[in-house]
């Protein structure tokens, strides 16, 4: 991989990965959202549009 162009393109990426990890751990407010329940690709959703 030679790297990101754009400096914001690599925030962004990177910023997604955490939040991923994040829902795995259960560190995530899935609650708030009304998702404690919901399928990965659910929330993916919901957490990129809030």
């Amino acid at each position: 991989m030679l790297g990101f162009k754009r400096f914001r393109n690599a925030a962004i990426t990177l910023s997604r990965i955490e939040l991923v990890h994040r829902i795995r751990k259960g560190q995530f407010g899935l609650a708030k959202l009304g998702l404690k329940d919901a399928t990965a690709p659910a929330v993916w959703e919901d957490v990129l549009s809030a």
